[in-house]
């Protein structure tokens, strides 16, 4: 059979490429069936790994005196504010406080034009001294009728009117007298006073303003700053514990921040509101603070803790080591061969950091209070002495 070159090329490539396919297919067998495990190679390290101890976090379940404290959002308001108002009309002429000045009471805050009480000082003066001259005229042509009468050279009539007209008299000189008065009150009203101590805000009026005492907006108002009181609520769940902790003594609030960051003051409950909100179940709470040192600002939102009462000798433990299941709260114990086990716990009041634990633990016994995410009963725990010391310590740090 005759084979041209072309032919004899082709059937040669495709026995080379066939050659090559087929070694390039062995070899990849090869590394497969070399790289496959060896039966149970894998799990020669699962038991060290299963036996690791987890390394965990704990605390000792101590005996402390735990507060029973409640908190509610406040706002602090001060026990008195004036607004300062004219009580007689005309140009406010001089103002005599500066913008954020603590004042006394009685101290002078402003001046209304004083000229025209003035002069009607001096007219109702005069009126008065005419009609005290009118009286003192009276009782002498009384005491002249008296005396004709007594002799019989007059009637007794003419005494008798001279006895009214001294009646007369003497009520037009009170008439005058009080027209006095109030006319120095007019007086004395043109110079504004502080009504009570505090400080003075922002003012409302500018000098040259003529000013009435109807006006709706006053010169300036006066706050007293200390003492100051914060006004905040509890749920009427807490009222038999304020009416009995209120009835053995002045109870105890304290003033923080709004994000609780800071403490601010130290204050007394000083009143209970006589009804409860029925459409939140919230009762309104009033303490008062000296506020010396003015932590505490008009206006301001607060955060009141006040504490009910102290339970003493309570069993508690960190609040990180109470978890909830579906059966309830528990926690991880700790036996002496580091080995957990779940218990499950009763809780009540927590303070601090702390929380009171009523039934489930005793003091003395450890409780995991970080890692507890991968623990079982039975696991094997790994836990620092030094770490449920720090723990302990930060404790009775919070309480104290």
């Amino acid at each position: 059979m005759d084979r041209s070159p072309n032919g004899s090329n082709r059937s040669g490539r495709a026995y080379y490429i066939f050659g090559i396919s087929t070694l390039l297919l062995a070899g990849a067998t090869a590394v497969y069936v070399v790289s496959w495990p060896k039966a149970g190679l894998g799990k020669t390290n699962t038991p060290a790994a299963a036996s690791a101890p987890i390394p965990v976090q704990t605390a000792r379940v101590a005996t402390e005196d735990l507060p029973v404290v409640r908190s509610g959002l406040g706002i602090v308001s001060p026990l008195t504010a004036v607004d300062v108002k004219v009580r007689v009309e005309g140009q406010l002429q001089r103002i005599a406080f500066s913008e954020g000045q603590d004042v006394k009471a009685g101290d002078a805050l402003a001046a209304i034009d004083p000229r025209p009480y003035a002069a009607a000082v001096a007219q109702a003066q005069a009126d008065y001294d005419k009609e005290l001259a009118q009286l003192e005229q009276a009782k002498i042509d009384e005491a002249r009728a008296q005396k004709l009468t007594s002799t019989g050279s007059g009637t007794t009539q003419a005494a008798q009117t001279a006895a009214a007209q001294v009646k007369v008299m003497d009520a037009t000189a009170a008439s005058g007298r009080a027209a006095l008065d109030t006319a120095k009150l007019n007086l004395e009203f043109a110079t504004i006073t502080a009504p009570i101590s505090g400080r003075v805000g922002l003012r409302q009026q500018q000098e040259g303003a003529i000013l009435h005492a109807t006006d709706a907006t006053g010169i300036v108002t006066v706050t007293q700053m200390h003492p100051i009181a914060v006004e905040f609520t509890l749920t009427q769940d807490d009222l038999p514990d304020l009416t009995a902790g209120q009835s053995k003594g002045q109870l105890i609030v304290q003033a923080f921040s709004r994000d609780r960051a800071k403490h601010l003051a130290d204050g007394k409950l000083s009143a209970i509101d006589s009804q409860v909100d029925s459409s939140t179940g919230m009762v309104k709470l009033k303490a008062v603070f000296a506020n010396d040192d003015l932590t505490l600002w008009p206006g301001e939102l607060v955060t009141a803790n006040i504490t009910l009462r102290t339970d003493l000798g309570s069993i508690v433990v960190p609040t990180s080591a109470i978890q909830n299941g579906q059966s309830g709260p528990y926690v991880f114990v700790v036996s002496p061969d580091n080995k957990v086990a779940t218990a499950s716990v009763s809780t009540g009041a927590s303070y601090a950091g702390l929380v009171a634990v009523t039934k489930g633990v005793a003091s003395g016994e450890t409780v995991v209070t970080s890692g507890q995410s991968r623990l079982t009963d039975g696991t094997t725990v790994s836990a620092r002495d030094d770490d449920a010391k720090k723990l302990a310590a930060a404790g009775e740090e919070k309480i104290q």
